[in-house]
């Protein structure tokens, strides 16, 4: 019994680390994971892919004969005949196109159906490159919000940290102007006991001016120092509770920001816009290879736009091709089958008997016009396609030189924003602890404080740009 417990308990536990381990596999590699759905649920590429296969099934049609013709007459009255009455006349016909007429039609729809396919392959990409920069996106906002938060903490401390000091202050200063009146008033007694052994009345006048001085000096001017460091005591902690009123609206804003992209993110994956979506805690960063790093005139050829482009320059050399022989005749071959009943008048020997003919049909093309405007139509849609399969190159190339600078510019921030966040976070730590031996004050710790926060989102942002100009390279550079 103990034994078949152990079993189970084992079995149990067996079960619990592989769930944590799918889990944990899905949030470490989410971003693969979410590919693999887009891939599956997306409109756009199901679209693409739909025309792709509608594309392949005009191949046969296309290298189908023409439906034969069937012809059917029924007499009602039969025709006399000199061998019997005709009551029936069927006649069956197929046209043949010239030679390579049906080849050159299935070769242009065959092209065709690669260049839909090229088209789908290229949706595919786009849409990787989409879901990554949008989860990238996802990433940088909620770092942001890690960042505020930890900055939101810190400032809170930091006003916990001032309003101490302060109350800390006004209990000195109060002690300082009392110790200040006592010293005051000893000094007055001191002069009149002094003045009233020498010289009487009048000493008595000059001792009472030495009470007043010394009341001034001792009392008045404390209580116009612990005034002044009081006022700016408040201004700094004013001052911070601003600081903590934007942080805390950037926050909002922040996760306001995170449920439109976390909706425009599931939107790519074809499901329901509130489900939760799950981003790695740091992004890498890799140096790119450095194949990526050279332009060429040749690197785009498996480009999925320029081969769509090529098929479509294929599948009108075809149709052209097809196009001249259409303007060839066209041979039709056929059989004509008339029923004939006997006729009771008639003699002959073939009386009664049906009559088979066969048939030759042949198209005269004698309108030419059509097929040289064919023609000429297809060389124009030629030269439009090499414009555009010329067009479509260099604008990739323009691209690629884009994402390029933009992945070495965010290589260069990153490394800068890192060095100032370090530098910045060592003066921090420093003003936080002269601040508390009070040798400082609140105004250059909010503004070293503010710099620290933009420089950790300028790293962010620097990193999310990086990496989404690695996607871009390899989305262009296939």
């Amino acid at each position: 019994m103990m034994e078949k417990n152990w079993i189970q308990r084992t079995i149990i536990l067996i079960s619990i680390l592989m769930i944590y381990a799918v889990g944990y596999c899905q949030t470490t590699d989410s971003l693969n994971y979410y590919l693999e759905i887009a891939e599956k649920n997306n409109p756009t590429v199901m679209q693409r892919y739909n025309e792709y296969q509608a594309a392949l099934q005009k191949i046969p049609q296309a290298g189908s004969l023409p439906d034969p013709q069937l012809e059917m007459g029924f007499y009602l009255s039969p025709m006399e005949l000199m061998a019997g009455n005709q009551v029936v006349d069927v006649k069956l016909m197929q046209m043949f196109p010239w030679f390579g007429v049906l080849k050159n039609a299935k070769d242009e729809m065959s092209m065709m159906a690669k260049a839909k396919y090229e088209a789908f392959v290229d949706a595919k990409l786009q849409l990787y490159f989409d879901v990554q920069s949008i989860w990238f996106d996802l990433y940088k906002v909620r770092q942001n919000l890690i960042i505020s938060a930890n900055n939101l903490e810190l400032l809170k401390t930091i006003e916990r940290l001032a309003i101490a000091k302060l109350k800390t202050g006004s209990i000195s200063n109060a002690s300082n102007s009392a110790s200040g009146k006592m010293q005051g008033n000893g000094a007055s007694g001191l002069s009149a006991s002094s003045g009233g052994m020498s010289d009487g009345m009048n000493n008595n006048a000059r001792s009472s001016g030495l009470v007043t001085s010394a009341k001034a000096n001792g009392v008045s001017a404390p209580m116009n120092a612990a005034m002044s460091s009081g006022n700016s005591s408040l201004v700094d902690i004013y001052r911070i509770q601003t600081e903590i009123q934007e942080l805390e609206n950037s926050i909002l804003l922040f996760k306001d920001e995170e449920k439109t992209i976390r909706a425009r993110f599931n939107s790519q994956l074809n499901r329901h816009l509130d489900l939760p979506v799950a981003v790695t805690n740091s992004l890498p960063v890799e140096p790119l290879e450095i194949a990526y790093l050279t332009v060429s005139d040749s690197m785009f050829v498996q480009n999925p736009m320029l081969s769509m482009l090529k098929y479509d320059q294929l599948s009108i050399d075809a149709r052209k091709k097809m196009q001249q022989k259409m303007g060839l005749p066209m041979v039709g071959v056929g059989l004509n089958y008339s029923v004939i009943s006997k006729n009771p008048m008639s003699t002959s020997s073939m009386n009664g008997q049906d009559m088979i003919m066969p048939m030759l049909s042949v198209t005269l093309p004698i309108y030419r016009k059509k097929y040289k405007a064919m023609q000429t139509e297809s060389g124009y849609l030629k030269g439009a396609s090499e414009n555009n399969y010329a067009a479509t190159a260099n604008a990739l190339k323009i691209v690629y030189l884009e994402a390029l600078q933009q992945y070495q510019d965010a290589k260069r921030r990153i490394k800068l924003y890192r060095n100032q966040r370090g530098l910045t976070q060592k003066s921090v730590d420093i003003l936080l602890k002269s601040f508390g031996a009070s040798m400082v004050g609140l105004t250059d710790i909010i503004q070293l404080q503010q710099q620290l926060l933009d420089y950790e989102m300028k790293e962010v942002e620097a990193v999310v740009d990086y990496n989404k100009a690695i996607s871009q390279l390899k989305r262009l550079k296939q």
